[in-house]
């Protein structure tokens, strides 16, 4: 699968990408990535990429045009299922259901927003706009990368064992995932539950079910359609009733 970044910092994504099971899929040639400065698509001497907002207010806004012919000069090099994305943080949020749809097609290509944004005149000329949550980032190469990596991870071949992509949070369910415990079995009066040393994988398969359902409902309620403080019990809430009804029973 083909990734191309347009940016005008497009180096700082170079280490970013370059380690770890995405580092390796570049290197192995399961992934192709092309990072792009946008100055050299700008038309004039200075390489001016950005300029003041119409109608006044702080910060400067980085002009349409050089992402336009970005898009023009970069499209005979993709894919009939290429998806072009603008990052900015007013977009759709990105969920694992974007990384798996992304990962069906033959490229992605992210135009990375910086200083107060992009002219909203872009948004004709791509297919989304996503934001990797609700906060604001200087830039959008920290979320390049995230879509990236989420992106790639789902591709078979780039991680190990594709058992380790099905049972990521928010994989096939609106939930997180289970908890997870390596040696040493006890450490400073903390041990590891029996049910995971007990060999019976049926027992550890409903473990770690209940356990993930219970972590969501603690950590994002929201996931759950619920609100709740941080100290209120989870009992009760959605995904936790059969555990509940068995431990009554």
């Amino acid at each position: 699968m083909r990734f191309d970044v347009v940016s005008i910092f497009p180096k700082s994504l170079g280490e970013l990408l370059s380690v770890g099971v995405v580092g390796q899929a570049w290197e192995a040639g399961e992934i192709a990535v092309y990072l792009h400065d946008l100055r050299d698509f700008t038309d004039d001497a200075h390489r001016v990429v950005d300029d003041r907002p119409y109608g006044g207010g702080a910060g400067m806004l980085l002009k349409v045009e050089p992402f336009v012919r970005a898009l023009e000069a970069l499209r005979p090099q993709w894919g009939p299922r290429t998806t072009t994305v603008l990052l900015s943080a007013q977009g759709r949020l990105f969920t694992q259901k974007d990384a798996a749809r992304y990962a069906q097609g033959d490229g992605l290509v992210l135009l990375c927003g910086r200083y107060e944004g992009v002219d909203e005149r872009i948004l004709a000329f791509v297919d989304e706009e996503i934001s990797i949550g609700d906060f604001v980032l200087a830039g959008g190469e920290v979320a390049a990368a995230v879509v990236i990596e989420a992106t790639a991870r789902m591709l078979p071949g780039v991680v190990g064992k594709y058992e380790s992509v099905a049972t990521d949070s928010f994989y096939d369910e609106p939930r997180l995932g289970a908890p997870q415990y390596t040696r040493p079995p006890e450490f400073r009066g903390q041990g590891v539950p029996d049910v995971l040393l007990s060999g019976d994988h049926a027992r550890i398969e409903e473990f770690r079910r209940r356990e993930a359902w219970k972590k969501t409902a603690k950590n994002r309620p929201d996931l759950l359609g619920v609100t709740r403080e941080p100290d209120e019990p989870t009992r009760g809430l959605p995904g936790l009733r059969d555990e509940e009804e068995g431990e009554r029973g």
